[in-house]
């Protein structure tokens, strides 16, 4: 377990409009108001069409990461995520989690990490920024040797 005492910054509400790709434009805004770390509590909004990680076809192995996507049109979604700084790339790498409703099919759903998404109508976003006790950003991605792929919640720019 690891954690941080962290407080809340400014808070915003982003509304993302029909057309807009969701990734890009909620980075765009973070980059243009200086937020390099924060969270989404929750969102709700409509995609055109998300790509999400996941596979249609077994796994070779369900312990390891996967990076297979798949792309679903016309959805409903209500997610949430954390905004991290990636130290390496300094840039900032969201990580937003969706659960989707696909209009088409009775609502049937997916839940699953945000590849990338096209907004429908709207995207209604939520956005509190949060600040550590040190300078930089207070949340952080970073990389384990033991998981050198998959960017990890750090802390400042310790772990």
């Amino acid at each position: 377990m690891r954690f941080a005492q962290v407080r809340p910054g400014r808070q915003f509400v982003l509304a993302l409009d029909h057309g807009e790709d969701f990734l890009d434009g909620l980075t765009r805004f973070c980059e243009d108001q200086g937020i390099r770390s924060g969270y989404i509590p929750t969102f709700v909004g409509g995609f055109h069409s998300a790509r999400l990680v996941g596979s249609c076809e077994p796994l070779a192995d369900p312990e390891a990461p996967l990076w297979e996507e798949i792309t679903i049109n016309t959805l409903e979604a209500l997610g949430g995520g954390t905004l991290a700084w990636d130290l390496e790339k300094d840039c900032l790498a969201p990580h937003i989690h969706v659960a989707a409703g696909i209009k088409g099919a009775s609502a049937d759903g997916r839940v699953s990490h945000l590849v990338g998404a096209k907004v429908q109508f709207i995207s209604e976003i939520p956005i509190v920024e949060v600040i550590g006790d040190t300078e930089g950003p207070a949340l952080t991605r970073r990389r384990d040797a033991n998981f050198p792929d998959v960017p990890l919640l750090g802390f400042g720019t310790g772990i």
